[in-house]
């Protein structure tokens, strides 16, 4: 009896579920797609203004693609990649980024150009990662930021792509500080230095250099690089003298003494090349 109930239920939903859809204008339509341009847009603002991102991108989405190319559905295209940017999350800020993209693509000569790209710029630095993590997000933010100041230097946006870049720069030289440490543990001081040493090249402007110069100067004494090391603690005397990592350089005397035993053993191995040389020369003069 229960089964033939159930039975008879389903079957009352499915008549009216069949019933609606061949209606035409049933429960299983959006409602969203009877509205025009306009009338979405102004669904999709209203939807904004109460900060429901999620449902005004539907809206906005809407018009656009209603009306890709009128007034109405530029402006909801642009919209909706703001909807997207203030909703966050990973996704929907890539899907932020597409919008913007896609406005400019389509509107290269919009005077909303360097809002877009300044747009683009955030959407990928709110993607950023650890330090410790892939920094291709940051590449790409501090390129986008770039191309503001290049094509927009004195939009409103400038000033702020100006500190974002000096952000990014920051982030970057941390995560080039974070290999050159990683190596360093592991007992590779050669690629620690090599790190070490590209930050200084690429970062200049990095907050904390002197946290790369002393663990540079660690990595050449890890790898008998006594005269290296000893250099490399005295900039950090000379261009930090307040800096905490002073105390943690290891005593000078030691330094020297083992570099003073590596110039000596590379001085006796030279002469010693020079006599096996000398030697051979007067062996093939004598034949």
């Amino acid at each position: 009896m229960r089964r033939a109930r159930w039975f008879g239920g389903c079957c009352a939903v499915a008549v009216v579920l069949l019933t609606a859809a061949c209606g035409g204008g049933g429960p299983l339509e959006d409602p969203i797609l009877r509205l025009s341009a306009e009338e979405a847009l102004a669904q999709g603002k209203e939807f904004m203004a109460q900060e429901k991102f999620v449902q005004a991108e539907e809206y906005l989405r809407h018009a656009f693609e209603v009306e890709p190319n009128s007034q109405s559905g530029r402006e909801a295209l642009l919209l909706a990649g703001d909807a997207l940017y203030q909703a966050g999350g990973l996704d929907n800020l890539v899907r932020a980024e597409s919008r913007y993209r896609d406005f400019q693509n389509r509107f290269p000569t919009s005077e909303r150009g360097a809002y877009v790209l300044y747009q683009i710029a955030n959407s990928l630095a709110q993607r950023v990662r650890k330090p410790d993590r892939d920094q291709s997000a940051t590449e790409k933010a501090l390129l986008a930021f770039r191309d503001v100041l290049e094509l927009y230097p004195t939009s409103e946006y400038a000033e702020e792509a100006r500190a974002k870049i000096v952000e990014l720069r920051q982030h970057l030289g941390e995560s080039e500080f974070m290999v050159g440490r990683f190596y360093y543990r592991m007992g590779l001081p050669r690629a620690a230095v090599a790190r070490f040493e590209e930050l200084e090249e690429m970062y200049p402007d990095y907050r904390e250099m002197d946290k790369v110069l002393f663990h540079l100067g660690m990595a050449y004494r890890k790898g008998r690089r006594f005269q290296e090391a000893i250099d490399t603690f005295d900039r950090l005397d000379v261009e930090h003298p307040d800096s905490p990592w002073r105390e943690e350089v290891p005593p000078r005397e030691d330094l020297e003494s083992k570099a003073a035993e590596v110039a000596a053993a590379v001085a006796e191995e030279e002469a010693s090349e020079a006599d096996s040389e000398s030697t051979n020369g007067e062996g093939e003069g004598g034949a």
